[in-house]
């Protein structure tokens, strides 16, 4: 078979077309950006507070419906590609075999795309939205609330999240792999921009990349950041200040430098897979412990109800609600995930090569997501019958700060310190496996698309990521880490939709030329 790729031998005996080095212009645009950033969020801490605050604040009253509709369309994007007969399509070639198993595969994207999340909202957002409802939900502290908060936590956390991570992932795979392209946003949209991709324009979408996956970044790290701190004051008495959060960031950012500079086989892949060991027997230990056939039952309850308004969620846009609970929810978490969509989504296109497209869109969006219910009914369920035994207020406790509901679950427990401590590092694990991967991808974004880009250049972007982590802590804590979330976001998720329309035109090109691209499906003996 002949592709623009060629054959895998001809791939490996080509001279790599990274070997020009560094973009210097778009290196030190977006350096220079993110440097400008955290100089003023220093030296002018309250103008960048409340002009954050008022830009935030516009996005999402008068944007957020951008938002909305482009999540479910991807989440209908990804189905129907994996579903078509595209999803026999396999990614590096018909002869291209996986180069992770499925479970380190799995770990791996899982670490990267919602570990973090997941140890801090997951017990903080059912007791929250629990008692305080979401609009037109059923009243407060009620049965129907508990459902309703189950999901709209499966809702802000199964398949829309990974639908932004997969289309940016299938896009860059196809291009990296099946078009020998180099490892660049920008390499999706060469059908769109065409030579353009290697101009101004083109740099001008690397750059603003750059600057989106690092900001996406840092608010990740934040939340780590803030989950570490309340671990450290729930087992040592460590009350949260500036310097803790700077010791906090120094420490973490320097093992992920440690951990990025190590590669993907010996540091991120090790991480993963010690960190969902790690999380599966912290999810036992409340399981068994817990009260199971309320887990159970609630478990059941929350994803049927979850299936059955699937559409109704994907499209609420709350326009007959004058408060704020959209751009706090459901718009922050869009907006969270689109900035982080390049970073995820080049990651996942590196540790994907060798699986079908119906392969890759099953694991990427079905297994997180089935994982994901799980956890929050075990973690969520037990933060919600402790609300209802009266044993714990995992409601109040998360309204005065959501990073301590988990420990506030965990408390009540036996040895409580043991697993908090777990926590804490999960969350520090999580930390540096996102962050090392993180630097990475920015890396490679800034070396023309060099999947091993230089160490130096690894090295200073992972030491910007921590910084910008820590400067939007000190500026709002957890309201700055959605300000940024939001307004890097907004331009990139134009970004998306074209790259799932490169992709289209790719494919449907190269089927069109060579229909032996489409292996024919196996057909049972005797059929």
């Amino acid at each position: 078979m002949t592709t623009e790729a060629g054959s895998a031998d001809t791939q490996r005996s080509e001279p790599p077309r990274w070997r020009a080095g560094v973009d210097m212009p778009v290196a030190l645009t977006a350096g220079g950006l993110t440097v400008a950033f955290l100089v003023a969020g220093l030296l002018f801490t309250d103008q960048v507070r409340v002009g954050a605050s008022h830009i935030y604040t516009f996005i999402a009253e008068k944007l957020g419906w951008i938002y909305v509709l482009s999540t479910a369309a991807f989440v209908f994007f990804l189905l129907a590609v994996g579903i078509s007969r595209f999803g026999r399509i396999r990614l590096g070639g018909p002869d291209s075999r996986p180069e992770y198993s499925t479970f380190s595969w799995i770990s791996m994207m899982f670490a990267l795309g919602v570990g973090i999340g997941l140890i801090f909202y997951g017990a903080a957002e059912p007791a929250l939205l629990y008692t305080a409802r979401p609009p037109g939900g059923p009243p407060a502290e009620t049965d129907q609330a508990a459902i309703v908060a189950m999901q709209y936590s499966l809702f802000h956390w199964c398949l829309h999240p990974w639908a932004f991570f997969g289309v940016a992932g299938l896009a860059l795979a196809y291009a990296i792999h099946n078009k020998d392209r180099p490892s660049l946003v920008t390499s999706t949209l060469r059908p769109l921009l065409g030579k353009r991709v290697g101009t101004g324009s083109g740099r001008t979408i690397n750059t603003w990349v750059i600057v989106t996956t690092l900001v996406g970044n840092a608010v990740t790290l934040g939340l780590g950041t803030l989950q570490i701190v309340a671990g450290l004051g729930f087992v040592a008495g460590v009350e949260r200040s500036n310097w803790v959060l700077i010791v906090v960031v120094v420490v973490l950012t320097i093992g992920f430098l440690f951990s990025a500079v190590a590669g993907v086989d010996r540091g991120i892949k090790r991480l993963a897979d010690f960190n969902s060991l790690l999380a599966i027997a912290l999810m036992l230990f409340l399981f068994v412990l817990g009260p199971i056939a309320f887990i159970l039952d609630l478990m059941s309850e929350a994803l049927g109800g979850y299936l059955f308004n699937f559409i109704p969620l994907a499209f609420e846009t709350n326009a007959f609600d004058e408060g704020t609970w959209m751009q706090n929810w459901t718009i922050f978490f869009w907006a969270w995930r689109i900035s982080w969509a390049p970073y995820v989504g080049s990651f996942l296109a590196k540790i994907s090569r060798g699986r079908t497209i119906r392969e890759y869109m099953l694991g990427v969006l079905i297994a997180p997501s089935a994982a994901t219910v799980v956890w929050f009914a075990v973690v969520g369920g037990t933060a919600l019958n402790l609300q209802f035994t009266g044993e714990r207020d995992i409601g109040a406790a998360a309204a005065e700060s959501p990073q301590a509901a988990l420990f506030a679950v965990l408390e009540a427990f036996p040895a409580s310190t043991v697993t908090s401590i777990a926590v804490i590092i999960l969350a520090g694990v999580f930390f540096v496996s996102g962050a090392d991967a993180g630097a990475i991808v920015l890396g490679t974004f800034a070396s023309r698309g060099n999947p091993e880009p230089q160490k130096w250049l690894v090295l200073v972007y992972g030491s910007l990521i921590g910084f910008v982590a820590l400067a939007l802590l000190i500026i709002g804590g957890l309201d700055a880490l959605q300000w940024g979330a939001l307004v890097a976001a907004s331009p990139f998720v134009l970004v998306l939709i074209a790259m799932c329309v490169g992709f289209a035109l790719d494919v449907r090109a190269d089927v069109r030329a060579d229909p032996n691209l489409l292996p024919r499906p196996t057909r049972a003996r005797g059929t």
